[in-house]
Formats: structure tokens, sequence, C-alpha cells
């Protein structure tokens, strides 16, 4: 193109190859369009990189499947990559919110929600423990090395190398889970050692009562194995590990792990069981507490020794092939299982600890969050006497497969318990003590409150009575007869023979001359607190009792006519301070028949051992008193007595009231308090009984007169005749009690001298 001056020049159409000749303004260039941008480009000599041309796509359905592929490949990745990104995030955030939570590791070491309860006995000696006990571990070297070796041998063998989970456990416990019929997480849980610490912490959630909870379902809430449960755990889990060290999520473990009988945590227990601290523990014995992670009630040493010493072996056998044993202590832990200190067999309680546990107030006993100490009035010599003669009686003299129970008490004359086994099994906790806890029918032992009436109205052991066929009018019953157990007749006895040979029908006509609001009040005030018969079979023990209420009432007899309440417990305190939270809770009580009328009761008590019912009981040179009992039918034996220095009570029968075949009160009752009592008194010094023997013989003994062959009554003293020549009651009585002086007496006695 040409230049014509201001004008535009003329449009030509260019030679497509040849070169623009040069003019003297440049020319404007044209924008080549776009598809013919495209071609030049593809027409632009290539790179050497770009030389090598890529294969043509393969056109047609194989090339649209392709690109499919490729496609939905491309989305998977980068919803992947973006996926793993903000979970990343995430979790990595969560880590931080629980991280920022936790506090010093020594704040988690004490989490007890209930505290412990230590018992002492009359020696000041530790014999039992309640609640949990606890003592705590603040470095990991108060632990022996052998204990840690055995736990993570046992519960996490990788625990030193991951981070808190181990997605190999987890998926090596779903499979064992799935091949044994179960769901995936139910059984093993795969969990590592940082994960069950994050359990026992429930995730950094306290206990809280106001919140409706109870602790068993906090504790349940805090073992929940759901998925979004597992979840929370693994992340609250690497918290704790960028938290702490290693050496510190064990001693939080450590100390928080619960280890059966009432222990919590590794030294609690090595004290427990072994009697040592947890430094001190041995592979045999370290490997028997890893043992009871599994199940710690189950695999108690004190539950079952046998059972425990089975699961320690096999710890052992995983500690030796992760090399923390070598091949000769393995064998040598193998051949000397741990067993259990003397202390630690001993020191279940049983019972008796039961019981005193029971007379506290809850919140300073079974529901405590302080550390209590409980000073008691046990004996532990008592005790294993007492529990002797009861494993003994049931070795040699029970048939085999027999399901009859029995119980003993044994309490000083103040109502001290020294000793108290509720049943066959002796060393148990929390099982039902039939000391305590089983009313029954006490039968003829509950006859020396008829005669203690007497006795305090002023009548000796040797006033008389006829035994011979007798009936009582009962109103809206009819007739009432009492029968002897030898269905015989005695004729004419005097009151101690009468107990002492256990004779129902004199017991009925004592009982319905001194009045039976008086018997009554006798032996409630000796501490009978049961509803007690109100017909004339009351003088027959028809009423129920516990073993532990007639024993007390005995001590009362025993101590001259003080009634006491029986007791274990003596003071109270929380741990580390030295005055008292409670005192002793029971003890001697108001006077309830005058003390000549205890001492004459002695004798004739006394006369049921040397010549009467309970001769079986006899304990050779030391002076002993006591009374059989044995209710209808024979569903119920009992055997209570005493010397000067204790006084024992026997129960025996089933616990479903079967009865009892061929046994009454003077056969293995009695038999089983003589062994008892031998075994208390070896080395006691004799003593004699607080008694007092009649100074005149039964022949120049007051003779009752006229006939009692029968007697028109309802049963009520105020209905019997007066005696103008009776003497004031020996002890303090109620108007009623006042009218029993009547001629009934004068007949039924004879006249006193």
């Amino acid at each position: 193109m040409s230049s014509t001056g201001d004008k535009r020049p003329t449009l030509r159409a260019d030679k497509r190859y040849s070169k623009p000749k040069a003019t003297g303004k440049p020319a404007k260039t044209k924008k080549p369009a776009k598809s013919a941008t495209k071609t030049a480009a593809r027409r632009k000599p290539a790179t050497k990189a770009a030389r090598t041309r890529k294969p043509r796509q393969q056109r047609g359905l194989i090339g649209w499947i392709r690109g499919l592929f490729r496609f939905v490949f491309r989305l998977i990745w980068s919803l992947t990559w973006r996926t793993t990104l903000v979970v990343g995030l995430t979790l990595f955030g969560a880590v931080l919110f629980f991280y920022a939570q936790l506090p010093p590791f020594t704040d988690l070491i004490d989490g007890r929600v209930r505290g412990s309860v230590t018992l002492l006995d009359r020696n000041e000696e530790v014999f039992a423990w309640r609640g949990e006990q606890f003592d705590s571990i603040t470095d990991i070297n108060q632990v022996s090395k052998h204990t840690r070796n055995a736990v993570v041998a046992t519960e996490d063998r990788r625990f030193y190398y991951h981070i808190g989970v181990s997605p190999r456990g987890v998926a090596s416990a779903i499979r064992i889970n799935l091949s044994e019929g179960r769901g995936a997480l139910s059984g093993h849980g795969g969990s590592t050692l940082t994960q069950q610490t994050a359990k026992l912490l429930c995730l950094g959630v306290p206990f809280d009562a106001s919140a409706g909870m109870t602790e068993a379902q906090y504790e349940n809430d805090c073992r929940r194995t759901t998925v979004w449960r597992k979840i929370k755990e693994a992340i609250y889990s690497m918290a704790l590990e960028l938290k702490y060290t290693k050496d510190e999520i064990l001693v939080i473990y450590f100390n928080r792990a619960y280890m059966g009988a009432s222990a919590r945590g590794f030294e609690a227990a090595a004290e427990r069981y072994f009697g040592i601290p947890a430094a001190q523990l041995n592979p045999s014995q370290s490997a028997m507490l890893a043992g009871l992670l599994k199940a710690p009630t189950r695999y108690a040493p004190t539950n079952d020794l046998k059972r425990s010493q089975d699961r320690a072996d096999t710890v052992i056998k995983l500690m030796y092939e992760q090399g923390y044993l070598t091949e000769a202590e393995r064998d040598d832990a193998w051949a000397h299982p741990a067993t259990i200190s003397r202390a630690a067999e001993s020191q279940i309680g049983g019972y008796f600890a039961d019981w005193v546990m029971d007379t506290g107030p809850n919140f300073l006993t079974r529901d405590t969050t302080e550390d209590v100490i409980l000073h008691t009035t046990l004996d532990q010599g008592i005790q294993r006497a007492a529990e002797a003669a009861i494993y003994d009686t049931f070795e040699s003299k029970v048939r085999e497969g027999s399901k009859a129970q029995a119980a003993i008490v044994v309490m000083s004359a103040d109502g001290a318990v020294r000793a108290m086994v509720g049943g066959r099994e002796t060393k148990v906790s929390g099982a039902f003590n039939r000391a305590t806890m089983a009313k029954r029918q006490t039968g003829s032992s509950f006859k020396p409150f008829v005669y203690a009436a007497a006795m305090d109205l002023g009548y000796t052991p040797l006033a008389t009575v006829v035994d011979e066929p007798y009936c009582i009018e009962v109103p809206g019953s009819g007739q009432y007869c009492p029968k002897n157990y030898s269905r015989e007749f005695k004729g004419k006895v005097t009151l101690a023979k009468a107990l002492a040979e256990s004779l129902n029908i004199p017991a009925v006509k004592v009982s319905e001359a001194v009045g039976r609001e008086n018997v009554r009040k006798i032996a409630t005030d000796f501490g009978i607190d049961n509803k007690l018969a109100v017909g004339p079979a009351l003088a027959l023990g028809v009423s129920e009792s516990t073993l532990v209420e007639m024993s007390g009432a005995y001590a009362g007899i025993l101590n001259g006519g003080r009634s006491v309440m029986p007791y274990g417990l003596v003071e109270l305190h929380l741990q580390g301070e030295d005055e008292p939270l409670m005192g002793q809770g029971g003890g001697f009580g108001e006077r309830v028949i005058s003390e000549p009328a205890a001492r004459n009761l002695v004798y004739m008590m006394n006369q049921v051992i040397e010549a009467g019912t309970g001769q079986r009981a006899k304990l050779a040179d030391r002076p002993a008193a006591g009374k059989t009992g044995t209710t209808q039918a024979a569903r119920d034996a009992w055997f209570i007595g005493f010397t000067a220095d204790y006084v024992t009570g026997v129960w025996m029968g089933y616990d479903d009231n079967t009865p009892l075949t061929g046994v009454t009160g003077g056969g293995l009752p009695a038999e089983i308090w003589k062994d008892a009592m031998l075994r208390i008194h070896e080395g006691v010094p004799v003593s004699p009984l607080p008694m007092a023997i009649p100074q005149h013989s039964p022949q120049t003994a007051p003779q009752y007169q006229g006939s009692s062959s029968t007697a028109q009554s309802g049963g009520s003293a105020s209905q019997q005749p007066t005696a103008p020549n009776a003497k004031q009651p020996a002890q303090r009585i109620d108007n009623l009690a006042e009218r029993v002086l009547q001629e009934v007496l004068g007949d039924l006695f004879g006249r006193r001298n």
C-alpha cells in the first residue's frame, strides 16, 4: 500500500505471502482473527519437548468410557484430599481443645468418688477395708519395673511407640470380635493403655452427684463403647500423649485402675494383697496384679487364689515372649507363684465389718467421700475361734450336701461384740448376715425372760410349780393347751428344774401368773426389739428375734440385770485427724431386773448346763450358764450361754425354714458353742459366775398348794385373785405388774420365806 497524504489509502487485498512495502508511516496492523491465531499457534514450530506428538484420543465408546473414568478419578481425588485436609484440621483442633483443658498430671492421680474406710480391731490392728482404699504414686519409680513391664506386656505391647491410638490393635480386635460371632465393638476393644487411661478419666468429665446420675451410672457411662465414644476417646488419648510423657500417663493409670477387694491403684493393691509397697513387687506378684486388670473382682486372689495364679502364669508367658523376662526368671516365677499375705487373707472383715459399717452414718461409712478410720470391738483371736468352731462342725458332724446354715456371736457383758459369723462361708463381704438380719422364732431360749419376771418379783429358784395337764381359755381362740417336748409330766418341780429341763407347761404357768405384759416388758427392755406375741404362747418363744439381739439380752442377765445395746463401733475419725467424729455406739443401758434377781436367774441357767438340756455345752471346770431353744418342727435350733467373761450365741437352721433333721438346741448348737468357748478361753483364768446358790434344799422349799390342772383365765394377771400376804416387787413394775401379786402366785409358788 502507498500513502496519499491525508486521504485514507485505497483498500487492496494483501498478497497472502508477500511482505508489505515500506512506507513513510508505520502501517496499522490488523489484529488477526481468533481462529487464525489458533491456526498459527498450531503451526508454530514446537519445542524439543513438545515435538513428540500425543496419541490421538480414541473416539467412540471406549474413548467415552476412559474419559468417564478419568473424570471420576479426578473427582474422587479432589474430594479425598479436600476431605482429608478438613478432617485433619478438625482432628488437630479437637486434640488442641482437649489439650488446653488438661491439668498437671499430679491433679489426676486421685480421682476417687468415694473415700476409704479402714477398720481397726480392739488392739488397733487393721482387719478390714471398705470403700476405695488408696495410696498415691507420684513417680514412676515408685512402681517396680516388673510391674511396669507386666502391664505393658499384657495391656499394650506397643505403648512406647504409638501416639495414643493403635490402628493395628483396633483392626485386630475387630477381626477377633467378628470371628467370635460378636459385634465389631463388642468384646475385645483394642484399646491402648493411653485409651484405657482416658476411659479411667472419663474423658475429663468429673462425677457430679447433682446431675441426677448415680456413681454406678456414671461409671457405666464412662465405659460405653459406642462409635462416637470411641472417636472421642481416641482424640482425648492423643491429647494425653501431647500433654504428658509416657511415664506420666503410666503414673495416672497406676493410680486410677481398680484392682479388686476395694483397692484403687497399684500401691493400695500391693499393700492389700502382699503387705508391701508397689516398688518391691517381684515378677510373680507383678504378674498377678497385671492379671487383675482383665476382671478385678473375678481374679482377685482373696476371692480365688488358684484362679488368680493361673491368670498370672499367662502374664508371665507374655512377659517372657516380649523380652521382659529371661528364661530363668520365667521358670522361677512359674515355680514360685505369688501368694497373698496372712494379713490379706484375714483382712476381709466378713460379717462383722459389714455390720459395723451399717451401724455408722452412711455419709461416713458406705458413702463417704473422706478417708475414715473406724476403731471397733473386734478381737481377731476370738473371731478365728468362732470361725473354726463353725467350720469343724460342718466338716465333721453335718452330712455332706446339707444346706443348713449357722451363725455365732460373741460379746462381752457390756455388749461389745468380739466376734461375729453370719453363715458357713466365713470369708465373705456383703453376704446375708444370719446373725443380724435373720429374724427367727426363739423357742425355749426365750424362757429365761419368763423366769426373770418371777425372780424380779422376789421368788427363788427353789419355788415350785406343778407340771401337769394344763389349758387356758383364750377369748376368740378357744382353749390353749401347751405340751412338753417329751409329752410327759414331771409333777411338782422347782423353777430351777423347770428351766433346766425346758418344761413348757411350767413356763406358761409362770408367765400367766406373773403377767404376760410383765414378761413382754422385761424382754423388750433387755433389747429384744421385735413385735412380741400377745397370747400365752409368748412364754414358749413363738416371737422372732435376731441372734445378736438375743445374745445382747443374755449379756444383760450376766452383768447383773442391766440392759445393753450390742455395739461394734468404738470411735470414728477422719484419717490424719485425732479428734473423733463419733464415739461408742452402744453399751450399758437402764436396769431391767434387780441384781439379786439376775444372780438367781444365772444360777438357774447354770443348772441347764450342769443337769439339764444343755449338758453337751459343759466346759469341764469352767462354770457356765445358758439355755437351749428349739422351735416348732425344729426349724430353728439355738444355744445361748455365757461364762464370767463372754456371752456366746449360736443359731442353726435353713434359710428357707426347712426343718432340721435330728437337731435340737442341746445338740449341734450346744457343741458349736462348747467348741468356740473352749478355744476362746484358752489361757484365760477361770472366774466364778455371778450367781446366787440357794441356801436350802428343794425338800424344804415352799410348796405349791391347790389345783392347777385348768386355768379358766384369759391370761391376764389382773383376773387372778389377790394374795393378801404377798410382798411388794423387788423391782419397779407398772400397775398391771403390781396386780400380779394375786392369790395365784401363792397357790402356784407357795409361800415365800
